[in-house]
């Protein structure tokens, strides 16, 4: 039994650790609650008991194309808004360090219950292991008149300030926290790390596959509009509140189907709100870093990391990958105008990559603007504040043609990579050793701060999670060019038999690319380039003015359809 601050749980014993599952941090977000930020739970009597996982917030499923790779549990009712403990040593005096994983699911999917997400490996490692639920879509981030933005993640933060305030009593320290995510995840601890608001509730936080971002509003507005059209109610909060959450799903997932990271178009997102997101989290980590006091973050320690293809999963699944190759010029035309970028981009990721096919050359693109260069230039900021380290996940799937794709490395961070749901990505045969080396460098680094390779400086370190068989960390048989991180030219390595590999600049000449357009750019006239989906697009004061693919390429571009997902 444990004590929490609106009442008494009981969990459960399972392979030696307690585990606590489904207790509400905020009260049922529905009813007059709905769309509004998160308020506590009412106190309970007696013993309120904790052995299930506790209600989902509302979602659409996956499609089809994706369903049968990415498990996404739904368990119905209303008080979703709840969070489960793994914990060794539960009750005061333990203060052990705690780690606060947040799902990711393109804010649109998942849910704390993913097999997956399992947290007994990290119990069994000696920390006290958090998962939440927060409200998704239009629900959790959907743009009203009528109501105050980010809901979802204003969820999120209250689930940090239960952990603030309770996680004692479950044998954690609150002075040791780690915040973790993945993708949507780490998208959501990117703003967090930026805000004002979250400052003290965590020590340490680690970032995989996505980065710090604010969505633009009026791709926000965009989808909120569309459901409005297709549900025949006005785009407001109070109109949406009368929907049945079934048919707001529905409309939600018809809404965004033609949606993706690689294609672009209206999503939902994160937003600046002014308030709990003052300004753009990206900017204000990057432009903050040398303001007097360090800037949000500054005693922040950052462990930030990528897939090495993690564009496969958005695109093998729905036949993307061939439909792009057949498209060719018009593909990287696409490319182009979704990266907002000039000619001179994608001709030097041809020099680099000449083995690649257009797909890849198309993936490669989209994922380095949106993810990689982010991720790098916050890495170097943050550099003189607090230690960053920085990882590639390198080992490609067993299934064919995922090679090493997005949310790929989450059975073996968990260390649950012999359940049906992480085999289902992985596929038969994922190496024991590589989990046990990613699952104990997040437990190091939640632990003492250090995962176990050197910390970013002027060399760029980045450690190589890949077979350890291979020795090589390239793609064993998958899918790209032998050595597909860093392209024909090899990066310096260190790293002997049974020690961490680890590369340095192994990205430097692409960033390079991107860093001269960035140049070129703030030289230019700004032209009004269009949207990934056609539109007219307005940019605010300082963003790039690069010229846009024409409007014909862009269209074929977005003309095959990705199932849905943006970013998992």
């Amino acid at each position: 039994m444990a004590r929490t601050p609106y009442g008494d749980v009981r969990g459960r014993h399972e392979n030696g650790v307690a585990v606590f599952r489904g207790i509400p941090y905020a009260a049922p977000p529905f009813g007059p609650r709905r769309f509004r930020p998160p308020v506590p739970p009412e106190r309970w009597e007696g013993v309120r008991d904790a052995g299930a996982f506790g209600p989902t917030a509302p979602k659409p499923p996956y499609s089809e194309a994706f369903a049968h790779l990415l498990v996404d549990p739904v368990v119905p009712g209303d008080d979703c808004l709840n969070l489960n403990v793994w914990t060794p040593e539960p009750g005061r005096g333990a203060r052990l360090p705690v780690m606060v994983w947040i799902h990711g699911g393109a804010l649109t999917r998942g849910s704390s219950a993913v097999p997956v997400y399992d947290g007994g490996a990290f119990a069994r490692d000696g920390v006290v292991l958090v998962s939440l639920n927060y409200r998704l879509g239009v629900e959790g981030f959907g743009l009203f008149p009528d109501a105050p933005p980010n809901p979802g993640l204003r969820d999120q933060l209250a689930a940090l300030e239960w952990v603030h305030e309770a996680i004692a009593e479950f044998g954690g320290d609150p002075d040791r926290v780690t915040v973790f995510g993945q993708s949507a995840g780490a998208i959501s601890i990117g703003a967090l790390l930026a805000a004002p608001r979250a400052r003290g509730l965590f020590r340490r936080a680690v970032l995989q596959s996505g980065p710090p971002e604010a969505t633009d509003r009026d791709l926000v507005r965009r989808m909120v509009r569309r459901m409005a059209a297709r549900l025949k109610v006005p785009a407001t909060a109070a109109a949406f509140a009368d929907v049945d959450r079934t048919a707001l799903a529905a409309a939600q997932a018809e809404a965004g189907r033609r949606s993706s990271p690689v294609l672009g178009g209206p999503a939902f997102g994160i937003v600046v709100d002014g308030d709990l997101v003052p300004r753009d989290p990206l900017e204000a980590l990057l432009e903050d870093a040398d303001a007097p006091d360090g800037g949000p973050a500054r005693d922040v320690d950052l462990l930030l990391g990528w897939t090495r293809e993690e564009h496969r999963l958005w695109l093998a699944p729905s036949g993307l990958l061939d439909h792009l190759d057949r498209l060719g010029t018009v593909a990287l035309a696409g490319a182009r105008a979704r990266c907002r970028c000039g000619p001179d981009v994608p001709r030097g990721y041809r020099e680099l990559h000449p083995q690649a096919s257009t797909a890849e050359l198309v993936g490669r693109l989209v994922t380095d603007h949106l993810l990689r260069v982010p991720l790098l230039r916050l890495a170097d900021a943050h550099r003189g504040r607090a230690p960053t380290y920085v990882y590639e996940f390198a080992w490609p799937s067993r299934v064919p043609g995922l090679g090493a794709c997005h949310a790929l490395e989450l059975g073996f961070v968990f260390d649950t990579g012999d359940v049906p749901a992480a085999v289902r990505l992985a596929g038969e045969g994922a190496p024991r050793e590589l989990a046990e080396a990613m699952h104990g460098a997040w437990v190091r680094f939640a632990d003492t701060g250090d995962p176990g390779w050197p910390a970013w400086d002027a060399t760029r370190p980045v450690r190589i999670f890949d077979d350890p068989g291979t020795g090589a960390g390239g793609n064993a048989g998958g899918p790209c060019e032998p050595r597909s991180v860093g392209g024909p030219y090899e990066p310096e390595t260190v790293g002997g038999p049974g020690e961490p590999r680890v590369v340095h600049g192994p990205y430097d000449r692409e960033l390079a690319l991107w860093e001269a357009e960035a140049c070129r750019s703030s030289r230019a006239v700004p032209v009004g380039p269009l949207a990934a989906d056609g539109s007219p697009e307005v940019h605010p004061p300082g963003s790039p003015p690069w010229g846009a693919a024409p409007l014909s390429a862009v269209r074929r571009f977005r003309r095959a359809r990705s199932g849905g997902v943006r970013r998992s």
